[in-house]
């Protein structure tokens, strides 16, 4: 890839100084080209020629990836191909949630053992990678308690945002002596407060940050603010606190939710008359409900902290609005919720403020609560913002399509609007804003739930063969959601697809997906009389099979939590689904494994698998086998016991001991003869 990346930009510049080598020959030929030439009148002076301005356009800059974009625009969406960071190979193509995850975080391990070796070993990486030096390349600068430093490092760690080494380096700017101006603390205040004194993860790192938001999104807001730690420390060392510093530290402790002492500093600001910033006061906003337990308190607090913004002149702007929108979802009740945000929408309105997805977001949990009334303040919404591209302008705005997509499913049930916010979703770069790997995961969880049990299932479908697998794998939930519908349109079909689709996502270990699945298939058994339905019979037998072989394997693994694989009903469907298909080897080895730990099995199969085994018993000729069924069914009380014995009485020529072996099983009920139509034997 380096090589790649040197290739691109030597040939950048070749091109360039090729440009500027045809400006100077143009502009040569233009000066003799463009000389006048002499009139018959002409006394011998010669004009002078003729200045021509040669106009270099600006260089552009590029991103390493708009090469790499532009070329992906030319080929558009393609569902049939996996995820660029996969290799394009079927064999290494992941297929289910947690082998995605797997794949994408050890490609990501190896650059970060990359990075490490580079590190650790700087003194062999001293060669020049590109000219001019790329900083990525280089190994970064390694302090301890011995170095020496100037500010000019602690300059440097601040603006490469390198927070561990500048906490490091200005104890020991201290330490020495060494003198630190207030606008380099400024920065390194700022620096501290909005990272919490803890380094962030490099940016370079794009499949961690993808997984790990998911999970640092749903922890639950508490306290991390680190407190007396060298923030505070620089905040209390200051002679003179001017704004900057109050806003600083008021934003640091907010963002990490130490709301007592952030509040107690926005008093503090006020008893002295120091003003703050816009984003300051959206700040307080986004904590006034850890400020105030009631609901008309923390509305208050709301209108007290726009009166002072107010009052020093500040013009509120979008932060500012989601701020009291975000309020406003904590407060609880139906009407006073969406009273204050309809207002607070209109009076944005009038100074020009257009809400973002992150105000429709709030919107939504303001509205459409989980027992409240049912409000379509969703479709209002989508006609204001239907067709339109978005940019990410409030960290929120990743919730809204997650959100929007829940509301169609839970609260309306409305498959078309579903289908207009996937649109919207679709519409332009708007899919930046679907936000991390787990939201992703519960808008299509929302969006295939939806379709499943609203949609015909042909149109289902094709929705389902345009996103599965690469674009999104289904949850347990919603498989069982597709086979439900499957099952209710009789479609059996799709029943060998989805099988196989099971097996890719890892879904075989789910016991209630497998039994529903072998519930559609000895439920629906396939007509002779179809042609479509010709094979069914065999492959739902090799399903069967399948399912068997891999719940044996399963519970004969080390840590296995059950060692007696398949419980008795399933096993009586794998044995009718067998019989049906004339496998007699198969039916064989399953009935074997019913009769031999019928003590260690939980549950009894169903008498419909036992009696289309003794069916195939008969057909192969093997009385004895039809015995030891025989014997099963007595032995396990089944009330169709004499049935099967008498059957198997009157399908084969039995010698006397079979014979005495029906009596003594089921009695001598199943061992008359057959009696003529005018009843003599």
């Amino acid at each position: 890839m380096n090589n790649l990346w040197k290739s691109m930009y030597r040939l950048r510049v070749h091109s360039r100084n090729q440009t500027l080598a045809y400006g100077k020959v143009f502009s040569a030929s233009q000066s003799t080209s463009t000389q006048p030439a002499s009139s018959a009148g002409d006394t011998g002076a010669t004009a002078p020629p003729a200045k021509e301005k040669i106009i270099i356009p600006t260089r552009i800059e590029r991103g390493p990836t708009d090469i790499l974009m532009a070329l992906s625009a030319t080929v558009g969406f393609d569902p049939t191909a996996p995820h660029y960071k996969y290799h394009d190979d079927p064999y290494l193509i992941p297929t289910s949630n947690a082998n995605k995850k797997t794949y994408a975080l050890a490609q990501e391990a190896g650059r970060k053992a990359a990075h490490w070796i580079r590190q650790e070993n700087a003194k062999l990486f001293r060669h020049m990678e590109a000219d001019p030096p790329v900083q990525a390349f280089v190994p970064t600068m390694v302090y301890n308690e011995e170095s020496q430093v100037e500010t000019t490092d602690l300059q440097q760690l601040i603006d490469s945002v390198e927070v561990k080494d500048a906490i490091l380096v200005y104890n020991l700017l201290k330490k020495n002596g060494i003198e630190v101006g207030d606008e380099l603390k400024q920065q390194l205040l700022e620096l501290l407060c909005f990272y919490n004194h803890e380094d962030t993860l490099p940016e370079q790192f794009i499949e961690e940050r993808w997984f790990r938001q998911g999970t640092v999104g749903r922890e639950r807001q508490r306290k991390t603010w680190k407190d007396f730690e060298l923030a505070e420390e620089l905040f209390h060392g200051l002679e003179s606190k001017r704004s900057e510093h109050y806003c600083a530290m008021i934003r640091g402790m907010s963002r990490f939710f130490q709301v007592e002492k952030a509040w107690a500093l926005y008093q503090e600001t006020v008893e002295k008359g120091i003003e703050l910033d816009t984003n300051t006061f959206n700040s307080l906003l986004h904590i006034a409900s850890f400020l105030k337990e009631s609901y008309d308190k923390r509305w208050d607090l709301v209108c007290e902290v726009m009166t002072t913004m107010k009052q020093q002149g500040l013009r509120p702007n979008l932060g500012t609005l989601n701020g009291i929108l975000q309020t406003v979802t904590t407060i609880g009740g139906y009407n006073h919720p969406r009273t204050y945000a309809l207002k607070t929408l209109a009076e944005f309105k009038q100074l020009g403020i257009e809400p973002s997805l992150a105000s429709w977001y709030y919107m939504l949990v303001i509205f459409c609560r989980e027992r409240g009334p049912v409000s379509h303040v969703l479709h209002d919404i989508m006609n204001e913002i239907e067709g339109k591209e978005f940019t990410i302008q409030d960290p929120k705005d990743t919730f809204f399509f997650v959100t929007a997509m829940d509301v169609c499913r839970n609260h309306l049930h409305d498959k078309e609007l579903a289908k207009r916010v996937n649109q919207l979703l679709h519409q332009g770069e708007n899919y930046n804003l679907i936000g991390d790997s787990y939201k992703e995961s519960i808008y299509y969880r929302h969006y295939f739930a939806l379709l499943a049990t609203t949609e015909p299932l042909d149109s289902f479908l094709e929705t389902y063969h345009l996103l599965v697998p690469n674009v999104y794998i289904p949850e347990p939930s919603v498989m069982e959601d597709i086979l439900r519908s499957v099952e209710m349109n009789t479609a059996i079909e799709h029943v060998p697809l989805l099988w196989s689709h099971m097996v890719q996502f890892d879904h075989t270990g789910r016991e209630n997906l497998v039994n529903l699945l072998l519930h559609i298939m000895v439920t629906n058994q396939p007509s002779a009389d179809e042609p479509k339905h010709a094979e069914l019979v065999q492959r739902f037998a090799n399903i069967a099979w399948d399912m068997w072989n891999r719940m044996e394997e399963r519970a004969a693994a080390p840590r296995a939590t059950t060692t007696t694989g398949m419980p008795g009903p399933m096993l009586g469907d794998v044995l009718l689904l067998c019989a049906r298909a004339g496998d007699y080897e198969k039916a064989t080895a399953v009935f074997t494994k019913l009769s031999k730990e019928q003590n260690s099995i939980v549950g009894e199969p169903r008498i419909d698998g036992l009696r289309e085994f003794v069916n195939l018993c008969v057909a192969n000729r093997t009385p004895s086998v039809a015995l030891q069924c025989l014997q099963y069914c007595s032995e396990n009380g089944y009330p169709e016991s004499v049935d099967i014995g008498r059957h198997i009485f009157n399908s084969f020529t039995l010698d006397q001991t079979q014979v005495s072996k029906i009596r003594s099983l089921v009695g001598a009920e199943a061992v008359k003869p057959k009696q003529n139509a005018a009843g003599s034997e």
